[in-house]
C-alpha cells in the first residue's frame, strides 16, 4: 500500500526522501484503520515509533505482535538488500538496537504477543486463531 502511494520501492524512497518522510507516509496509511471496513494490516517494523500510530493501531485494530528475537530476524533477512535500515556494517547489531527500542512499544500497542521462534506459517496462524478464540474477540453476541 505504501509503495502504491509513493510510486517506487521503499528502499528507493528511503534513499531519496529519508526515513522521516517515509514515517509520514506510513502514518497516513496507519490512519486508514480509523473507521471503514475491517481490514488486515501488516505494518513495517518502525510503525510503532510514533505515538499517534500506536494509539490508532491499539484503538482501531486488534494488534497481534509476532515477536522474534534479533537473531531470528537476522536469519530471515540477512540476504535481503531491500531493508534500508539494515544496510550497515553490522546488521545484526542494528537489529538488536532496533529490538531494544521497539519491543516495549510493540508490547504497549499489542493486544496479544506471540513469540514466533521457527514455527511454520500454518502453526503461527493456528496460534493466532487460538488466541482470538480464547479472548472472545470477534464472537457474536448470543
Amino acid at each position: 500500500m505504501i509503495e502504491q502511494r509513493i510510486g517506487c520501492s521503499i528502499a528507493e524512497f528511503f534513499r531519496e526522501q529519508g526515513e522521516e518522510r517515509f514515517r509520514d507516509i506510513e502514518s497516513e496509511v496507519v490512519a486508514l484503520l480509523a473507521g471503514g471496513e475491517p481490514k488486515v494490516l501488516s505494518t513495517g517494523g518502525g510503525s510503532v515509533l510514533r505515538e499517534s500510530n500506536r494509539r490508532v493501531l491499539h484503538g482501531n485494530a486488534l494488534v497481534v505482535y509476532l515477536r522474534s528475537s534479533p537473531d531470528e530476524v537476522f536469519r530471515r533477512v540477512r540476504h535481503d538488500r531491500n531493508r534500508p535500515l539494515l544496510q550497515v556494517e553490522d546488521p545484526l547489531q542494528k537489529l538488536r538496537d532496533l529490538h531494544a527500542q521497539r519491543d516495549p512499544l510493540y508490547a504497549e500497542t499489542a493486544h496479544f504477543t506471540i513469540d514466533t521462534g521457527r514455527p511454520s506459517v500454518s502453526t503461527l496462524v493456528n496460534m493466532i486463531v487460538m488466541q482470538l478464540d480464547m479472548s472472545d474477540i470477534g464472537q457474536q453476541p448470543t
